[in-house]
C-alpha cells in the first residue's frame, strides 16, 4: 500500500480508504494506493467484497488538476475502473461530501453504491472545459434516459443523493453510519448472492426525435463555452455504439480538450480562487473568531449580507434608521426566506434556527458585543461618515468597522473614527447573498489582522476574497469605469447600443454593458459623473450617458434607458430616441459616423479593460493580474471559459 490509500479489515469485507487530503483527489498516487489496495486483497480468500470509501470529510471530489498539464501517466484511469468493474470480488462505495467528476467515474465503476443523505453527486467537467474521460459518458448513458445524462453532463450541477436513488445511479441512502451500512449492504449481497450487475452492462439510451432542439438548448446555456456541446455531440454519436467503441471516443476526445485554450483557462480560473486572498504579507497572520456580525442598512444589499451571514452560521443583528425603514427590511428579509423555503433549498426547521439568531432594531447600542459590523447604507461620504461616528461610540473597541463602499474613498470614512486601524472594506456585489465576490479593501491604515479575518469571514460565507487598495471603484468599478467608457466612446463614432451589446453577449458575458447599466438604473453612474465626468482615452469629454439621463431616460425602473421596454418586460428594444440623441451628439461635435465590426468591438472593450488592469496592478491596488481575473469573472459577468482578461496576456 502507499500513504494515499490503505487497506482495513472489516470481517470479511476490505475498506480501501483513500487518504489524499483535502479532497482525496484521483491523484496519480491515489490511482497508485488503489492499484495496491486491489493487489492485497484480490487473491486474499478471507475477502469476499471490498468498499472503496475515503479518510475524512468527502469522497473523491475529481481528478487532480495540478496534474493536468502535465503528461499523462498510468495508471490510467479508464484501465483502473475497468479493473475494479470486472473484479473478481465485487467492489462497493461508500459515498458522502462531494462526490464529483473522476470520483463519481470510480463510484460508477463499483458495482454498489450508498450515500449519506447529504451527498453531492455529478460531472462537473465541462466547467473546467473538459468532458468526464474515464468512461463516465458512457456509463451513465446505461443507466439513465438521453436526455437526463445530456443535463447531468453538459450543465455539470451536482445533484443530490435523493436524485441519485431516484434515478437509479446509488443503490441505497445511509440512515446512519455511511461506511457501516455500505459493509453491511455488500455483506448482504455476497452472502444472498444478489451483487447488482456490472455499471457498463445494459444498452444506451438513444437520444430521441428533439435532438436539435436539445443542441440548441445546450448552446444556448453554454454561452460561448465549447466544452458543453463538445460533450452533447459525443453522447449522440456514442449512444449506438459499443461499450467499448463509446469510452474509446470519449478519451480521444477528452485528451484533445485537456490542452485546449478553454480548459487551461478554466483550471488558470479555478487555481486562482484557491488561492484567493493570500497577500504575502498576511502569511501567518491568524484570522480572529467571530460569532455576531453587524449590519447597518436593511436595504437590498444589507438584507443579502444579513442573509448570507445567518446561513454562514452567525448570529446577525440589522439596524436601520427608522421603523419605517425596518418593516420594509423585515419585509425584504421575509421574502430571502420564502425563497429558499419554496425552492427547497432550505427546511422550515432550518428557518426557524436561522431566525432565531435575527434580531432587526433601530437602536445602534444593540451592536455593542457585535464581532464585525458591515456598513450597507446609501453611496454618499456624509451618510457613511455619520454612521461610522455612531458605530465608534457604541461598539467595543476591538470590533472590526467595515464598509461595503463601491466608490468612496475608505481612508475618508476610516478617518472619521477613533482608530482607523480597525475600518476595512468589505464591498459585497448584488444580490449580496449569491454573487461570489468580496473585495476586501485594505486601507492605509488597517490592521493585517482585520483584513486576514476579513478574507476569512467572506470565504466562510462561501464567497471569493479578493484584497484591494483605495482608490476610485477599488478594482472592479474602476475597470468597469473604462470598459463603458470604451463603449461609449464607440457610440459616438457610430456603433449603436444593440452593437456592442450584441458583440459582447457574443463574446461570452451574458449581459452587454449598456444593458446591464439599465438594469442598474443610470442615475448612479450618472451622480458619479458630476464628480468626476468622463473622458475618452483620446481626453475629449464624453457626455451620451449625461444626455441620455437629462432625457428622463433611467433604465429599466421607468421603461426607457439606453433602450425601450414594454411593460414588465427585462429584454430592451432598439430606441428612437436614443439614436436620435446619439445623432445629435455627433453632429454637435463634429464627428463622422462609421461602422465597428464585431471583433472590433470586442477588442476595443477588452482592450480598456486590460489597460487599466495593468495600471491597477502597477500602482499596487491589487496584488496579481489572478486577483483582476477573479475580480471580473465573478463580480461582473466575465465569460470564465476565457479565464479572465489577464489570462496569457
Amino acid at each position: 500500500m502507499t500513504s494515499a490509500a490503505r487497506i482495513e479489515k472489516h470481517g470479511s469485507i476490505a475498506v480501501l480508504v483513500i487518504d489524499n487530503p483535502p479532497v482525496h483527489a484521483l491523484s496519480t498516487a491515489v490511482k497508485l494506493g488503489i492499484v495496491a489496495g486491489l493487489d492485497a486483497v484480490e487473491h486474499d480468500s478471507s475477502v469476499t467484497g471490498v468498499v472503496i470509501t475515503t479518510a475524512s470529510k468527502t469522497f473523491v471530489a475529481g481528478a487532480d488538476l495540478k496534474e493536468m498539464d502535465r503528461p499523462l501517466e498510468p495508471p490510467f484511469l479508464p484501465e483502473l475502473l475497468a479493473r475494479i468493474d470486472a473484479f473478481p470480488k465485487p467492489v462497493a462505495a461508500a459515498l458522502y461530501g462531494n462526490v464529483l467528476g473522476g470520483g463519481f467515474e470510480l463510484a460508477l465503476a463499483c458495482r454498489l453504491r450508498v450515500a449519506a443523505p447529504g451527498t453531492k453527486i455529478g460531472l462537473p467537467e465541462v466547467k473546467v472545459g473538459l468532458i468526464p474521460g474515464s468512461t463516465g459518458t458512457q456509463r451513465l448513458l446505461r443507466r439513465v434516459d438521453f436526455n437526463t445524462a445530456v443535463d447531468v453532463i453538459t450543465s455539470g450541477k451536482p445533484m443530490s443523493a435523493a436524485r441519485a436513488l431516484e434515478l437509479g445511479l446509488i443503490h441505497q441512502i445511509s440512515s446512519g453510519d455511511v461506511r457501516a451500512d455500505t459493509i453491511a449492504a455488500l455483506e448482504r449481497a455476497v452472502a444472498e448472492n444478489k451483487v447488482p450487475a456490472s455499471s457498463a452492462s445494459g444498452v444506451a439510451a438513444l437520444p430521441g426525435a428533439d435532438v436539435g432542439t436539445l443542441e440548441a438548448s445546450v448552446k444556448k446555456a453554454a454561452r460561448g463555452a465549447l466544452a458543453p456541446l463538445h460533450a452533447f455531440r459525443l453522447l449522440v454519436e456514442t449512444a449506438p455504439l459499443s461499450y467499448e467503441d463509446g469510452c474509446k471516443k470519449e478519451r480521444e476526445l477528452f485528451v484533445q480538450l485537456r490542452s485546449s485554450f478553454e480548459a487551461r483557462a478554466l483550471r488558470h480560473s479555478f487555481a486562482a480562487e484557491r488561492n484567493a486572498g493570500r497577500a504575502p504579507d498576511l502569511a501567518g497572520i491568524a484570522a480572529r473568531n467571530l460569532s455576531h456580525v453587524g449590519v447597518i442598512g436593511g436595504g437590498l444589499m444589507g438584507c443579502g449580507i444579513a442573509f448570507a451571514s445567518l446561513t454562514s452560521g452567525y448570529a446577525v443583528t440589522v439596524v436601520e434608521g427608522s421603523d419605517a425603514a425596518m418593516d420594509a427590511a423585515r419585509g425584504r428579509m421575509d421574502a430571502l426566506f420564502a425563497s429558499s423555503l419554496g425552492s427547497g433549498r432550505m427546511t422550515e426547521a432550518k428557518a426557524t434556527e436561522l431566525r432565531s439568531r435575527l434580531a432587526m432594531t433601530t437602536d445602534y447600542a444593540k451592536l455593542g458585543d457585535a464581532d464585525l459590523v458591515i456598513e450597507a447604507v446609501f453611496e454618499s461620504m456624509d451618510v457613511k461618515r455619520a454612521v461610522f461616528t455612531k458605530l465608534d461610540e457604541v461598539t467595543r473597541p476591538d470590533a472590526i468597522l467595515a464598509s461595503n463602499t463601491s466608490y468612496l474613498d475608505l481612508d475618508a470614512i476610516a478617518d472619521i473614527t477613533k482608530n482607523p486601524a480597525r475600518v476595512v472594506g468589505i464591498h459585497f456585489f448584488s444580490p449580496a447573498h449569491i454573487m461570489r465576490l468580496v473585495e476586501v479593501v485594505r486601507g492605509a491604515k488597517t490592521q493585517k489582522d482585520i483584513v486576514a479575518t476579513s478574507v476569512a469571514f467572506a470565504r466562510k460565507l462561501g464567497k471569493v476574497p479578493v484584497i484591494t487598495g483605495v482608490c476610485e471603484g477599488f478594482c472592479g468599478n474602476r475597470i468597469l469605469k473604462y470598459y463603458r467608457i470604451a463603449g461609449e466612446a464607440m457610440l459616438e463614432d457610430g456603433a449603436s447600443p444593440q452593437d456592442i451589446d450584441a458583440a459582447m453577449n457574443f463574446y461570452g458575458f451574458p449581459m452587454g454593458p449598456f444593458a446591464v447599466q439599465d438594469l442598474a438604473g443610470l442615475e448612479i453612474a450618472y451622480a458619479n459623473r458630476k464628480n468626476n465626468p468622463a473622458k475618452r482615452p483620446d481626453g475629449r469629454p464624453l457626455d451620451l450617458l449625461e444626455r441620455v439621463v437629462d432625457a428622463g431616460r433611467k433604465g429599466q425602473k421607468n421603461a426607457k434607458g439606453w433602450y425601450d421596454y414594454a411593460p414588465g418586460a427585462r429584454r430592451g428594444e432598439p430606441s428612437d430616441e436614443v439614436m436620435a440623441l446619439l445623432a445629435q451628439a455627433r453632429a454637435e461635435k463634429g464627428i463622422t459616423p462609421r461602422s465597428f465590426s464585431r471583433d472590433e468591438i470586442i477588442e476595443k472593450m477588452i482592450g480598456a479593460m486590460r489597460n487599466e488592469a495593468r495600471k491597477l496592478i502597477a500602482e499596487g491596488i491589487v496584488g496579481s493580474p489572478d486577483d483582476v481575473d477573479l475580480v471580473l469573472i465573478h463580480g461582473y459577468g466575465f465569460p470564465a471559459h476565457k479565464g479572465g482578461p489577464m489570462f496569457e496576456v
